[in-house]
């Protein structure tokens, strides 16, 4: 999963084919394991940490 020096990989992606407009990514952070969610949208796009039912973080180990 992690490659030399990478602090933050890719873990889902959808939506990348060029009939759609936008994507969707949920990126690790390797260091401390918590998921953050990525959206692209034409020019823009928004980044959070994705969190649980309880309201803990969602963390990878």
């Amino acid at each position: 999963m992690k490659e030399k020096n990478e602090r933050f990989v890719e873990k889902l992606t959808e939506g990348r084919s060029l009939s759609e407009s936008g994507s969707r990514t949920v990126l690790v952070d390797t260091e401390t394991g918590v998921n953050y969610l990525f959206i692209k949208s034409g020019y823009s796009g928004g980044l959070t940490p994705l969190y649980n039912a309880d309201g803990s973080l969602v963390v990878t180990k």
